[in-house]
């Protein structure tokens, strides 16, 4: 097929990469991580259906940080940004998020603890994926994530219960929107001695009653789309509720804390180099293999064949990304002032693509398509414009 036919092609197939943003996104597998963070490719958690809710009251000793009064909140909760209170609202016994106000911290400090964390989604259904009915609980850094995905698939490790950006829950055990989800977090933190670890630290979370992680290791902090580092934590610090936009509610919170213990054995944590490597190369092979299906030259294809080379450097496969890439890039010198201005959302798309690329070495830095197509989108100023 000649150039110009290829690269209308690419120009005119549907892409689902701009609305959903895997690929190309989170830090990209290493030697015992065979998924990128934030993964799509990653097998989603089971469906699992609840048993009915009960109460659960807070035993002896639990310090109580929300039972749906305005004076609990008042007396233990304030603005993570500067300390001062928070706008955080108490709405039919429940504490609700106003967005935009930002995250809340409590004043006082927790270690190894149990939790318990009662929240709801909004009943009314807006937005996807990680759109609908976001929040998340820190402790120490780590982040249990609190989402409203029932009937609302997003990538594994961003799925509600998962410690997020490193381990998907074992199930999906969510009640619909609306009504409230029971979530009981064990944790504890990693064992360090003389700047070695002992022992790594886990999560054990229950949700609905349904085991979710079990006994997970903590890999450090979490964070969106960068790879977890391990080291250890802070003795103590606020338990801290996230403000991502959404009206979600909470009630019923209170805080048990444990006492400290030994270093154990027989974590279930990071897979191994031979795992990694093994489950990387089988990835590979399936994105290669769903790519091959696709419209032949299109964009979508184009991409997934490059997608396939962030879990392995297949040489065949980069040869192929590299014509394909190079063809487009040589379209869109063809193209008018006009036409190319009415393909800016992609070019910059495309742009920022070869960005990730380049920065993990999935391609070289002298790679021609990257440098052509990064000399057009600064020559328009596209690439100080927020995506």
């Amino acid at each position: 097929m000649k150039a110009h036919l290829i690269f209308a092609t690419l120009l005119l197939a549907a892409t689902s990469y701009a609305s959903t943003g895997s690929p190309f996104y989170g830090d990209p597998p290493d030697g015992c991580h065979p998924w990128c963070v934030h993964d799509w490719n990653r097998p989603q958690p089971p469906r699992v259906e609840p048993g009915p809710a009960k109460p659960c009251p807070p035993p002896a000793g639990a310090v109580v940080l929300c039972d749906g009064t305005d004076a609990t909140l008042q007396a233990n909760w304030e603005s993570d940004k500067d300390g001062s209170p928070t706008k955080w609202i108490i709405r039919d016994g429940a504490m609700e998020c106003v967005p935009k106000s930002g995250y809340i911290r409590t004043k006082g400090k927790f270690g190894d603890c149990r939790l318990h964390v009662e929240w709801a989604a909004p009943t009314k259904v807006e937005g996807e994926s990680q759109g609908r009915g976001n929040s998340g609980i820190f402790l120490l850094g780590v982040e249990i994530q609190v989402l409203d995905n029932y009937n609302n698939p997003t990538y594994a490790d961003g799925s509600a219960c998962s410690i997020y950006g490193v381990a998907p829950p074992l199930a999906n055990a969510l009640r619909p929107p609306g009504e409230f989800q029971q979530i009981d977090i064990t944790f504890r933190s990693p064992i360090y001695k003389d700047g070695q670890c002992l022992d790594p630290g886990y999560v054990t979370v229950y949700c609905n009653g349904v085991l979710v992680q079990d006994k997970t290791q903590l890999e450090g902090p979490s964070g969106h789309r960068g790879r977890s580092k391990p080291g250890p934590l802070p003795e103590s610090g606020p338990l801290r509720l996230q403000d991502h936009g959404n009206p979600v509610r909470f009630r019923n919170i209170w805080c048990q804390p444990l006492p400290p213990r030994k270093p154990e054995t027989g974590i279930h944590g990071a897979f191994s180099v031979e795992e990694t490597t093994a489950m990387r190369k089988k990835l590979a092979a399936a994105i290669r293999d769903d790519a091959a299906k696709m419209p032949a030259n299109s964009l979508d294809q184009m991409l997934r064949f490059a997608e396939s080379l962030v879990y392995e450097k297949d040489e065949p496969t980069f040869q192929k990304v590299e014509q394909m890439f190079a063809q487009y890039v040589a379209g869109v010198k063809q193209l008018s002032a006009d036409q190319l201005t009415g393909k800016k959302d992609e070019v910059k798309l495309m742009f920022r693509i070869f960005q990730y690329l380049a920065k993990f070495n999935i391609v070289p830095a002298g790679f021609a398509p990257k440098a052509d197509l990064d000399r057009i989108v600064k020559a328009h100023g596209w690439d100080k414009e927020k995506k």
